[in-house]
């Protein structure tokens, strides 16, 4: 989900290192970073009905792995020069933490009885959880109704009652996949029929490019529907930050405040849809590892054109980047983590609309503080405009 969701960032990225030449692609990553952090968790509180649950370990683990990244970047940013072995080394990070993940069962049970006095907690709050919710889960609307179950694990491994409860569910949208109502059908209500309208140029363009995998006939071109869909992201992204930066330069804006918002809200649409309908039903693990393991798979994207540009295309000199207001935005994200951790232990591991509440708050306090500290506002640093 992390990977997959954030393609717009990995293109976005590319972009600014190769094409707009400029701070664009990184600002885009911290400034989406910090919606993704406050943003999206604000999403699933405000927009979800039911209060999810969360484990300690799964978000300790991607918030630390988070934190080493953020803090990475920060120290690569703070001279103004990207070299190679810098970028280099965001890519280790992000192996160590794939790594992590291959153990991940053997480290919890590990942590859990080293510091059983803690874990026990969650996990009783769990248990009470599981007694009080025992219908939250996933849900057809003709379909059986599987309950989520109280685990030790990081939320990714279930039971075999619930793979065959899924299995069953699953094979009944298997009966049902050949009935998909047709993408030309006009709406019934007016505004729906509004935005149908607006959008069957977009609608029929994917409908004869895009294989729908989900028919029998298509079934097993799956990896072309896959792989033609990240092209046409690839390419809606590149269109999204041309028009930004010819915006940004025609409004005298600077591209690191575009980035920070239009371009930071645009590339993680993905995510939000993500997380928030995952938390709707009531998986509170796979939300949160989604919105922080997004930004740890996001320095990612910020290390691989960066060390390609460097090691081997341009290996004369380092990638020049304007750190200035980027510096307060990576502290700022590493302040963000500590905030969302110690909210949720506060409000009880659980998602709810207090916790979107709080989290929708910080995130414009922290959004308007970089946008201002970027125009010069605040703080003594210096405003470079797009194209300059």
């Amino acid at each position: 989900m992390a990977a997959g969701s954030s393609a717009p960032e990995l293109v976005t990225a590319f972009l600014g290192a190769f094409v707009t030449k400029g701070d664009i692609g990184v600002s885009t990553i911290l400034g989406s970073a910090i919606y993704n952090l406050l943003g999206i968790s604000a999403a699933c509180g405000l927009f979800s009905s039911v209060v999810s649950r969360l484990s300690c370990w799964p978000l300790f683990r991607d918030c630390l792995a988070y934190t080493i990244s953020a803090a990475a970047v920060l120290a690569m940013i703070s001279d103004n020069r990207i070299y190679w072995y810098e970028s280099a080394s965001l890519l280790l990070i992000y192996g160590c933490y794939i790594l992590v993940l291959c153990f991940d069962i053997k480290i919890n049970q590990y942590l859990m009885k080293k510091f059983s006095p803690c874990c026990a907690c969650f996990t009783k709050a769990m248990e009470e959880n599981a007694e009080q919710q025992p219908l939250v889960g996933w849900r057809d609307e003709s379909g059986p109704l599987i309950r989520q179950q109280s685990r030790t694990d990081s939320g990714i491994f279930q039971d075999e009652l619930d793979y065959s409860q899924l299995s069953t569910s699953l094979h009944g949208l298997d009966e049902i996949s050949e009935d998909h109502p047709n993408v030309f059908t006009m709406p019934e209500a007016d505004m729906k029929r509004i935005l149908w309208v607006l959008s069957l140029p977009i609608i029929t363009l994917l409908y004869l490019t895009i294989p729908d995998c989900r028919r029998q006939f298509w079934r097993n071109w799956f990896m072309v529907t896959f792989l033609i869909s990240a092209a046409w992201i690839s390419a809606i992204t590149y269109v999204l930050v041309w028009m930004v930066t010819i915006a940004g330069e025609t409004l005298g804006i600077p591209e690191s405040v575009m980035g920070l918002t239009l371009l930071a809200a645009g590339t993680s649409v993905p995510d939000t849809v993500a997380s928030v309908l995952v938390a709707r039903k009531g998986n509170g693990d796979m939300a949160m590892s989604n919105i922080v393991g997004s930004n740890v798979f996001d320095m990612l994207c910020l290390g691989i054109p960066w060390f390609i540009k460097t090691a081997f295309i341009n290996t004369s000199g380092p990638i020049e980047v304007n750190s200035s207001g980027l510096t307060y935005t990576a502290i700022s994200l590493i302040c963000s983590v500590g905030f969302i951790f110690l909210a949720v232990h506060l409000n009880g591991w659980k998602i709810d609309k207090k916790l979107g509440t709080i989290c929708f708050v910080l995130y414009l306090v922290f959004t308007v503080l970089s946008i201002l500290y970027e125009l010069g506002i605040i703080g003594n640093n210096p405003t470079r405009v797009c194209g300059n």
